[in-house]
């Protein structure tokens, strides 16, 4: 019995390596940590009927945006764990399997479960705000896509410490990620912890294109909605034609390991190189996913600190919605070398090169909104200056990499490391991180530190120039993607310090913004106006934060602007109280803890999976019919907020009399 028990344990659990020992300790720690303050303060109903069962799009964005700030730590933490592998020739730090598993996961949790909910995290805070909406067209919905997002990462993120991770890639090419490459379980806690998640993507795609489309407030037509509210648009209709593919994709690849099938494999009469274009089918869409909604954020940061209307509004809806469609057009790019033919290769080419222009037309759009414009350098709008040059280099060596005969020589390369992180840092992560300056006085109610903030801001900038730039040298030198050790021969070692020199500089940056965000909880200064940066859309018309019903009257919007045209045609006075005659009784979904439930039962259902246990599997999917049919019996959904508790509300806050 005692045998048994140590064999399975020493098969299910990770073992060998001191670092996941490390893992293991700290895991342990903190679920103590969690429980003791749960149980110590009898915080567990507070935490199941304020956030476990919230449909309210504010606290969902919170839940997103501390669950991508946890991820960024992870994904940091792989990334300074290969810089450290690669800082010197023949350096052992990591063996070699142990560095497969640490740039997959690296990978796949920087796009999929950083990127993705920070995005989702920003949707879900500002858009219904600046719509004029009291909440998503489908809080019920939205619930469910945060919850199936959280336990298909916890369930990816596990098998660091159990059953082992996977080690063939961030995008899993085959034949390494087939059985006889991947044999063990890591294959498939990518596979179902991407599945799970990519559901929820899908679902929120959905959800913000109706909200959108049905949800404005009277008077907004859609060539008057703020670009940020654009760009969710179209990133949600790259979202919901682009994660179908991912999922069948995976699908496919998980028959393959699961069923035996041969859909990939040479031997067996598939082909590998159908996942590879299926894969960067949804790949490359996905960049323009995440990247999109940063366009919009520098969008709204350059006009308000410039004090200017955004130049180009219709030339920038008109990229945006250009580039939502050249997304699907691109995919070949990434393996010119494959050998499909010339002919194929000029399309793809081509079509990579024209989806420069409409990106090319913004950058010029954001310089003339700030031409003769009334500056202020206010920690939104840094980030955002330090975004052009950084996506100017990036916009450029994507060029360079579009023209197929030279990406002969640059493909797999460090060149295209450094042009990728280029992109998605100086990109992606700038303007996330430019939105949530942006917008957390607002959900939060106090601004970020100013002092610590320009700290964060010098070393994340500096040590991304110091770790990318030799990068692009190195992918000249040779030196090729994937390598965990190189000899002194080749003449990498010192470009590799510098460059790991620069990856922990960004990562000190990192530990800035989080002491700055601790400072600021309780020393940051209070926003008692509503309208800190002197903002130009809606989000700006109500208290920070927010009440949960967001607009005790539901505004009109008749300009684009309209809160700032609004201010002007008061002389920028303060906006009169409302009378409280004119307040009324508001009309709210209902929490509800099936999302929660039904999330945890897909999460069972993908554990039995991944290790093929079919009673698991199928206890967990019984779980996710039950809930859903428990759902379609729940009529009573919604309530209203009664008048008085309205009245209370706005008085307390200045708003009404």
């Amino acid at each position: 019995m005692y045998a048994s028990i140590k064999s399975f344990a020493s098969s299910f659990f990770v073992t060998g390596d001191p670092l996941i020992y490390g893992a293991d300790v700290s895991i342990g720690l903190t679920s103590i940590a969690i429980l003791f303050v749960l149980f110590y303060f009898k915080k567990w109903g507070w935490l199941w009927r304020e956030w476990l069962t919230t449909v309210d799009h504010k606290k969902i964005g919170m839940m997103y945006l501390i669950a991508s700030l946890l991820m960024l730590f992870r994904g940091g933490v792989d990334a300074l764990l290969m810089r450290a592998q690669l800082a010197m020739p023949n350096v052992h730090f990591l063996q070699a399997e142990h560095y497969n598993e640490v740039f997959t996961t690296h990978g796949t949790i920087m796009i999929l479960f950083m990127a993705m909910p920070m995005m989702f995290g920003l949707f879900n805070m500002v858009v219904p705000l600046q719509i004029g909406a009291r909440d998503v067209a489908y809080p019920y919905l939205n619930a469910v896509s945060f919850w199936l997002f959280f336990f298909g990462a916890m369930l990816f993120n596990i098998s660091f410490v159990i059953g082992g991770s996977p080690d063939a890639g961030w995008l899993s090419y085959p034949p390494l990620s087939e059985m006889s490459g991947s044999p063990g379980v890591g294959q498939n806690f990518y596979i179902w912890g991407i599945q799970i998640s990519g559901i929820g993507s899908l679902a929120t795609g959905i959800n913000f294109i109706v909200t959108i489309l049905k949800m404005r407030a009277p008077g907004m037509k859609l060539m008057k909605m703020p670009m940020f509210t654009w760009s969710v648009f179209s990133s949600s209709i790259i979202i919901i034609f682009a994660f179908p593919i991912l999922t069948v994709t995976l699908a496919l690849l998980f028959i393959d390991r699961f069923l035996g099938g041969h859909l990939f494999t040479m031997d067996g009469g598939g082909n590998p190189m159908m996942y590879v274009n299926l894969i960067w089918m949804w790949g490359h869409p996905e960049v323009y996913i995440v990247v999109l909604p940063a366009f919009g954020i520098f969008s709204e940061i350059v006009a308000t600190f410039s004090r200017k209307r955004i130049f180009g509004y219709k030339s920038m809806v008109f990229a945006l919605m250009s580039i939502s469609i050249l997304s699907f057009f691109t995919w070949v790019h990434h393996f010119f070398t494959m050998g499909a033919g010339a002919d194929v290769n000029v399309f793809f080419a081509i079509a990579t090169m024209a989806i420069g222009i409409p990106t090319g037309a913004k950058v010029f759009n954001w310089l003339f909104t700030m031409f003769r414009g009334r500056i202020r350098l206010e920690q939104p709008m840094l980030w955002t200056l330090a975004f052009i040059p950084c996506f100017v280099v990036g916009g450029a060596t994507g060029v360079m990499l579009a023209v197929a005969p030279a990406d002969y020589q640059y493909h797999n390369s460090y060149f295209l490391i450094a042009h990728f992180h280029q992109v998605l840092i100086g990109g992606v992560v700038f303007g996330y991180l430019a939105g949530i300056y942006y917008w957390w006085p607002k959900l939060f109610g106090f601004k970020l530190n100013d002092r610590l903030g320009k700290w964060a801001f010098w070393l994340w900038n500096i040590g991304f120039y110091v770790c990318f730039m030799p990068q692009y040298a190195l992918g000249f030198m040779g030196m090729t993607r994937r390598v965990y050790t190189y000899g002194w021969d080749m003449g990498w070692g010192p470009l590799n310090l510098v460059s790991t020199i620069g990856a922990f500089l960004m990562g000190i940056g990192f530990v800035f913004q989080v002491w700055q965000i601790l400072y600021s909880v309780k020393y940051g200064e209070r926003d008692t106006t509503g309208d800190p940066w002197d903002g130009r859309t809606l989000e700006w018309s109500i208290p920070s934060p927010p009440p949960m019903y967001n607009f005790a009257v539901v505004p009109h919007a008749g300009e684009r602007d309209s809160f700032w045209e609004e201010k002007e045609r008061r002389n920028f006075a303060p906006a009169p109280p409302v009378p409280v005659a004119q307040l009324e009784s508001i009309h709210m979904p209902k929490n509800s803890g099936v999302p929660f439930v039904f999330s945890a039962c897909w999460f069972v259902a993908g554990f039995g999976f991944v290790f093929g246990w079919l009673w698991m599997a199928i206890l967990g999917m019984v779980g996710v019919g039950v809930t859903l049919l428990i759902r379609s019996f729940q009529y009573d959904t919604d309530y209203y907020v009664p008048v008085e508790e309205v009245r209370e509300t706005e008085v307390a806050a200045g708003r009404a009399v």
